[in-house]
C-alpha cells in the first residue's frame, strides 16, 4: 500500500464531517428503478429478521438476577442462542445488500487484545462488524436500550450503557470498561469507535483516550474489514493514553491511507485543537460574513452595525444579549430568517451576545487592527476594572474573538499570566509572538487579503456567495483558505 505521511504540516485535511454525494443521470436512474423494488423487500426482510430476533435477545438473560447479569453469560445460554443471534443479526446486513464481507489479516484473539477498536466510523450500519467479531460486546448510550429491537439486543450483548449527562454514569462506564479490559479473558472482547461520533471517512478524526470501509456498487455493498496487528503500548504511552490513542490513530490512517487529524467534536461543533483552544472547522464569523454579504449590505453598513453594538457593550445600558429580532434591527436586515440564521451560529436559543459577534467579525473584517480589537475585548471582560483578567475571564474573552466557547485556556493563561496577573500587554505579547498563539491569531483572527481569502474591507470586488456559504470573487476563485499546520 501507497504510504503517505498522516501529518503532513502542507496538507489542507478533507473536511471530514461534509458528506458529498455526486451522482450521474444513469445511476440516478439506476437508484431510482433498483429503489423501488429493492428497497421496500430489504426493509421488509430485514423488519422480518429483526422481529424473530427481538425475543430471542430477551430469552438469553431472562430470569437471571442482576448478580448474574453482572457476570459473563456461559453455558447452554450461550451456546444456544449466540450462533443463532450471530446467524440472523447477518441475515439482517445480507438483506439490507450487505452481500460479502471480505476479512483482511488475522482476529486477535481475546487474550492478544482484549478490546477492538474501528474507524472511521460512519454510521449505523458499522455495526456489520459486530459478525466478523463473533458479536463483540460494545458500549452504548443508555438511551438506546429503550428502543425496541436495539434495546434488547444491547442486552443479549451485555454492553456497556453510559448517559453522557450524568457524571456518575460516566464514571461507572469506565469503571465496568476497565474491569472487562483488565478480566484476563474473563469477559468477552469489546469493540469500540475510538472516534466517538461518526465521520464522512475521508479522514480518522482525533481518537478518545481492525478498520473497515465500504464502496456503494449500485445495489450491491461490498464490505473490506481489516484486522491489523496487535498494538502493543510501550512504557511512554502506558503513562499517556493521550499519546496511545495518537499513535494508534496514525497507524490505522496510514493503512487506510487517509489523513490522521486532530479533529474532534465539541458540543455538536468540528473543531481542532490548538494550544488547548478549540478553534471551529467553519468559523461562525466567516458564515456571517458570508450571509451579510448575501443579502446586500455594504461595508460601509456593516462597519456601523458594528459601532452601534459595540457602543451598547460598553455603555451596559441593555446588556450584551440580543434576540434575533434586535440583531436585525442592529444589522438592518429586513430578513429575519437571516438573523435567526446568524444566531444560530453562536447560540442555540435564537440570540447572540453582542460582545461575541463583534469580536469575532470585527477580527475577519478588516475594520479594526488586532492591537484595538485586543484592546475592547480586554475592556470587556476586564469586569472588575483591576486591569488584569482571571482564568474565567479569559476563557469567555477567547470565546468571544473565536465565537466558540472555550473550556481549556489553561495554557494561554499560565503563559500570558505573570507573578498572576493577566495585563492585556502580556496576552497581546504572548497572541502575537508565540509561536502556537500566533498561529491563532494568523490563521483565525485577521482579515484574509485579496486574492487568495475573504476580506469584507474589499466587499465592492465580491460577486457571489455559493450555496454552501463559501465566498467566491468575480473571477470564481474560492476565497476560503485555512491551513493546519
Amino acid at each position: 500500500m501507497e504510504e503517505h505521511d498522516c501529518q503532513s504540516t502542507t496538507h489542507d485535511y478533507p473536511h471530514p464531517f461534509i458528506h458529498g454525494v455526486k451522482l450521474t443521470r444513469a445511476q440516478r436512474i439506476r437508484g431510482i428503478i433498483l429503489g423501488s423494488i429493492l428497497f421496500p423487500l430489504r426493509i421488509t426482510l430485514a423488519a422480518l429478521f429483526f422481529l424473530i430476533i427481538w425475543p430471542l435477545a430477551r430469552l438469553r438473560l431472562a430470569g437471571l438476577s442482576e448478580e448474574d447479569r453482572s457476570r459473563p453469560v456461559t453455558g447452554w445460554r450461550h451456546w444456544l442462542f449466540h450462533p443463532i443471534v450471530w446467524l440472523l443479526s447477518r441475515a439482517v446486513f445480507f438483506s439490507l445488500g450487505f452481500l460479502w464481507v471480505k476479512v483482511k489479516g488475522r482476529r486477535a484473539d481475546l487474550k492478544e487484545a482484549p478490546v477492538l477498536v474501528v474507524a472511521p466510523h460512519s454510521g449505523f450500519l458499522d455495526m456489520l462488524v459486530l459478525c466478523p467479531s463473533q458479536l463483540a460486546t460494545v458500549v452504548s448510550r443508555s438511551e438506546n436500550a429503550s428502543l425496541p429491537v436495539i434495546g434488547a439486543l444491547l442486552e443479549f450483548n451485555q454492553s456497556v450503557l453510559v448517559s453522557r449527562k450524568d457524571p456518575e454514569s460516566r464514571k461507572k462506564a469506565v469503571t465496568q470498561v476497565t474491569e472487562r479490559l483488565t478480566s484476563n479473558g474473563y469477559w468477552p472482547q469489546m469493540l469500540m469507535f475510538p472516534e466517538g461520533t461518526t465521520t464522512n471517512g475521508r479522514a480518522l478524526i482525533k481518537f478518545k483516550p481492525g478498520e473497515y470501509w465500504q464502496e456503494n456498487n449500485g445495489c450491491l455493498i461490498f464490505i473490506v474489514l481489516q484486522f491489523l496487528p496487535v498494538y502493543n503500548p510501550s512504557q511512554e504511552e502506558k503513562n499517556d493514553p493521550n499519546l496511545y490513542a495518537d499513535n494508534v490513530q496514525k497507524l490505522m490512517a496510514k493503512d487506510l491511507g487517509i489523513p490522521a487529524t486532530d479533529y474532534v467534536m465539541e458540543g455538536g461543533v468540528p473543531v481542532s485543537k490548538l494550544g488547548g483552544l478549540s478553534l471551529p472547522l467553519e468559523s461562525p464569523a466567516r458564515k456571517t460574513l458570508s450571509l451579510l454579504l448575501k443579502n446586500g449590505l455594504e461595508a460601509s453598513e456593516v462597519e456601523a452595525a458594528l459601532d452601534r453594538m459595540i457602543d451598547r457593550c460598553q455603555s451596559g445600558a441593555q446588556g450584551s444579549k440580543a434576540s434575533a429580532e434586535e440583531l436585525a434591527s442592529v444589522l438592518g436586515l429586513t430578513d429575519r430568517e437571516t438573523a435567526v440564521t446568524v444566531c444560530d451560529l453562536y447560540s442555540k436559543d435564537e440570540t447572540v451576545d453582542f460582545r461575541q459577534f463583534y469580536l469575532s467579525v470585527a477580527a475577519l473584517s478588516g475594520f479594526v487592527s488586532i492591537k484595538t480589537l485586543l484592546h475592547t475585548a480586554f475592556s470587556l471582560f476586564d469586569r472588575e476594572g483591576r486591569g488584569s483578567l482571571s482564568a474565567e475571564d479569559l476563557s469567555d474573552l477567547m470565546g468571544a474573538l473565536l465565537g466558540l466557547p472555550q473550556h481549556s485556556t489553561t495554557e494561554l493563561y499560565l503563559e500570558a499570566s505573570k507573578q498572576g496577573q493577566l495585563t492585556e500587554e502580556n496576552l497581546l505579547q504572548v497572541l502575537t509572538t508565540h509561536p502556537t498563539y500566533q498561529r491563532v491569531v494568523n490563521e483565525y483572527l485577521q482579515p484574509e487579503e485579496a486574492g487568495s481569502h475573504l476580506s469584507f474591507t474589499s466587499l465592492a470586488n465580491w460577486k457571489a456567495v455559493n450555496n454552501n456559504g463559501n465566498v467566491h470573487n468575480s473571477n470564481g476563485s474560492l476565497h476560503y483558505n485555512k491551513k493546519f499546520e
